[in-house]
């Protein structure tokens, strides 16, 4: 057998030591599966006193993780730092020039600095490995770059981010609103105190930047993802989709249009009995439509310790059997930044719910607004109240743009008996 593949691990989370405890159980399997031993030589974090529950005597302690880029001992950096910049960035580029491979989980730091990075590990005939970046244990980035190789892929869409997927789940069957819901999710240890990058889109986005990279040869352009959160979705809005035949899910798409790449992360009706609508709680999915293959589908849990972890474990194999692909699958010089499809040429159906005045004349009125801007309504459903309550009106259009559809709704917006902002959620068609 040959030596074994000597790792210096910086990050100590729940991810780093998730893949020390896996690393430790599973070692003589990992072994036989990678021709070599992956051995843990080094590992650095914040607080060497703490106490994470595994035994870290067996490996030399690095007060700076920087260190381990120059460990002549360290043949693989593993960072678990995570975070765009700072020392995992410099980590990382450290870790390239020495021409040592880095493994990661860190989905910000690739999308934000991935294709400087890509031509960085190039220029040094490395390679960074990130399949625990996107979806936790689901190989997703090995199939798009190597299982679909042979593919030129039509759209790449899914749920992304387990804790949003997490609280549109609970919302619906429990009737709540948002907060509560949240509130629940961050005492079960679904959702971070802060809870931003969750809920607001942003770790859809970073994981979407990549898988566009991957699918359509371009760097990374997390700037060029289109964003929007669930806080705005509510209980009135979940049980209409239900009665209308739908659930709400945070979707990210990534496709090429006429109008250029499309990239977008956002609430989404789709159609109950389709498979993304059956997938629930923190569980990831995504589809990948190849004009050879057809429709993939790829799910599990996309976060966690385990799931993470054995992504991890799955590039270190790769590494360990002197597998070492290009990072986003090709040359990083190959790599064209295409054209950023404005999300006003986006084409689609719209759902959007007003809350009224109960009078006569509203419904015109807003048919008006919608016919003056070329939307073309396919339902109207309104439920009728006491004479002082406001009065919810759910509309859903035939395809249009949204650049008619967000001018048709500002101009609702402005109506009278209009008492809140319409309330809009795209329609995704599967």
């Amino acid at each position: 057998m040959a030596p074994p593949l000597r790792l210096g691990i910086a990050g100590l989370g729940t991810v780093g030591v998730g893949v020390l405890r896996l690393l430790q159980a599973h070692d003589q399997l990992i072994a036989e599966r990678a021709g070599r031993a992956l051995q843990v030589v080094a590992v650095s974090a914040r607080d060497p006193a703490r106490d994470r529950g595994v035994d870290l005597s067996a490996y030399r302690w690095l007060d700076d993780p920087r260190g381990l880029a120059a460990d002549r001992e360290v043949d693989v950096v593993v960072e678990l730092i995570g975070g765009a910049d700072g020392v995992a960035l410099e980590l990382t580029q450290a870790a390239l020039e020495a021409g040592k491979p880095v493994v990661t989980a860190n989905k910000a730091l690739l999308a934000h600095h991935g294709g400087r990075l890509a031509r960085r590990a190039e220029a040094s005939s490395s390679t960074i490995a990130f399949e625990a970046a996107v979806a936790g244990g689901i190989p997703i980035v090995k199939a798009l770059r190597e299982g679909l190789a042979g593919n030129r892929i039509g759209r790449v869409f899914g749920i992304l981010n387990g804790t949003c997927n997490y609280v549109l789940s609970a919302m619906r069957e429990s009737a709540r609103d948002f907060a509560p819901v949240l509130a629940e999710a961050q005492a079960l240890g679904y959702a971070e105190a802060d809870p931003s990058f969750d809920v607001d889109g942003i770790d859809a986005a970073h994981k979407l930047a990549l898988l566009a990279a991957l699918a359509y040869g371009t760097p990374p352009a997390f700037e060029a993802v289109y964003r929007e959160g669930i806080r705005h979705i509510t209980a009135i809005d979940i049980a209409f989709a239900r009665e209308m035949g739908y659930r709400i899910k945070l979707l990210g798409v990534a496709r090429v249009t006429e109008a250029g790449l499309e990239q977008r992360v956002h609430p989404s009706m789709v159609r109950l009995g389709t498979p993304l609508a059956a997938v629930e709680g923190v569980e990831n999915a995504v589809f990948v439509e190849g004009d050879q293959v057809g429709q993939t589908l790829f799910t599990g849990r996309g976060a966690g310790a385990g799931p993470t972890a054995s992504a991890v474990v799955a590039d270190l194999v790769d590494l360990a059997k002197g597998h070492r692909p290009p990072t986003f699958g090709r040359a990083a010089g190959r790599l064209q930044p295409l054209p950023v499809a404005p999300m006003e040429r986006h084409v689609g159906a719209y759902y959007f719910r007003l809350m009224v005045v109960d009078r006569p004349g509203v419904l015109a009125d807003v048919a008006a607004c919608l016919r003056d801007h070329a939307v073309s309504i396919e339902t109207v459903i309104q439920r009728a109240r006491s004479e002082d309550e406001p009065v919810p009106i759910v509309f859903t259009t035939h395809e249009t743009t949204e650049a008619k559809m967000t001018r048709a709704l500002a101009r609702i917006a402005a109506l009278d008996s209009v008492l809140e902002p319409p309330r809009m959620i795209r329609i995704e068609a599967l």
